[in-house]
């Protein structure tokens, strides 16, 4: 490495964004392409998994020729690649898997297997190639991620080591959001379609449930979409207009209060549980990620909530929060100088939590050095302890 930061090269294929990017140091983007499937998948209304898979296939050799010729580096003074392992689509997976595994092979380079889940919270992490320097975020710190196939809370005390506080018990945000646009006869992705609809809101006096859920920090938001579909339902009778399965045919002006409720009834609860979390777990800073974390009104609520408690939030520009090979970079980097290294028999693992009871997923090859290192050691004793101290066996044991 020459005394130089690491260079990773890092690929994310976990969905409908095919991501590849240069990452200098865990931090600075030396260059980034992302192909975006969203025209592809509108008229389905959501995600065609083989469709992905194949625009996968069509567009990373691309996508890479693209990062490399904007940053005018080579492959060879490349330090290491960084892969999305899961969770998301297998076909999409196996696509980036396999393009980094041969790219690794061929140019005898080390490679990491990343969960995608962690990409989102270190995409807090990123600079542009451009940026000043700032700091990154302290420790401890409560962090949101909320996207269209997941939405939990975890506690972050150190690099690579979390604490799950709450997750969703059924649909995820953004999946919320989808379904909420379809109600309503939006577009797709339904995020940005109701974020717009809902602007043009005036009475603002839609009121949607929130599901609490007690004192806890999980989520639910089944039961806000089918309050919506009955809403919908019962003013279309009213109205004596049928509705259809893309969505109601409402007055664009009611349409716009609906999606201003649905919106607010989100954003309360995802806001209400960061901020009461940062406030139980005395964390120094906020951050967010996810697709979800691009919503304006959810990014005001949540910095208004941390300057009132005098914390730091960290919220990655929009075009960050959605996939992309940066932040499978960021958090690569991370993976990469604890030691962690990933062999040819790395797979697909389309359910891959990023916190499993006692820590670490017991697939993964453990970590050398450093916080993830110690994180690890933590997990293998509390599973010890737990087993009444039947020895647990340590993937790749043999190989150190």
């Amino acid at each position: 490495m020459s005394g130089r930061e690491p260079l990773l090269l890092a690929i994310e294929s976990s969905c409908d964004e095919t991501g590849v990017a240069l990452v200098a140091g865990g931090r600075r983007i030396l260059a980034q392409a992302v192909a975006s499937q969203i025209a592809l998948h509108a008229p389905a209304g959501g995600i065609v998994p083989e469709l992905a898979a194949r625009a996968h296939l069509r567009w990373i050799v691309p996508a890479l020729r693209d990062v490399l010729e904007s940053a005018g580096v080579t492959i060879p003074e490349v330090d290491g690649i960084a892969v999305t392992a899961g969770p998301g689509l297998a076909g999409s997976l196996l696509v980036g898997i396999a393009f980094a595994k041969t790219l690794a092979w061929a140019h005898q380079l080390p490679l990491v297997g990343v969960n995608h889940l962690e990409g989102h919270l270190y995409a807090a992490w990123l600079l542009d190639r451009d940026e000043p320097e700032r700091p990154a975020p302290p420790f401890p710190l409560v962090a949101l991620v909320a996207s269209g196939g997941h939405t939990f809370l975890v506690e972050m005390r150190d690099h690579l080591a979390y604490r799950l506080l709450g997750e969703t018990v059924d649909d995820a945000a953004g999946e919320a959001f989808d379904k909420a646009g379809r109600l309503l006869g939006l577009g797709y992705p339904g995020g940005p379609a109701i974020a717009v609809a809902a602007t043009g809101a005036r009475r603002r006096d839609a009121v949607l449930p929130r599901a609490w859920l007690g004192s806890s920090y999980d989520f639910s938001f089944s039961g806000l979409k089918t309050a919506l579909r009955r809403q919908v339902e019962a003013e279309l009778a009213a109205g004596a207009r049928a509705g259809t399965e893309a969505g109601g045919r409402l007055d664009p002006l009611r349409v716009a209060e609906l999606a201003w409720g649905f919106e607010e009834a989100v954003v309360d609860v995802l806001a209400t549980k960061t901020l009461r979390a940062a406030d139980e777990t005395a964390a120094r800073a906020l951050v967010l990620g996810g697709g979800v974390a691009s919503n304006v009104a959810l990014r005001e609520r949540i910095a208004a909530g941390a300057a009132e408690r005098g914390l730091p939030v960290f919220i990655p520009p929009p075009d960050l929060c959605t996939d992309n090979g940066a932040m499978i970079g960021a958090a690569g980097w991370q993976r990469f100088v604890a030691g962690e290294r990933a062999g040819s028999d790395l797979g697909a693992r389309p359910a891959w939590p990023l916190v499993r009871p006692f820590g670490t997923p017991d697939t993964r090859r453990p970590p050398r050095r450093g916080p993830a290192a110690r994180a690890y050691e933590a997990a293998l004793a509390a599973e010890r302890d737990a087993a009444g101290d039947v020895p647990v066996s340590v993937p790749g044991e043999d190989a150190r």
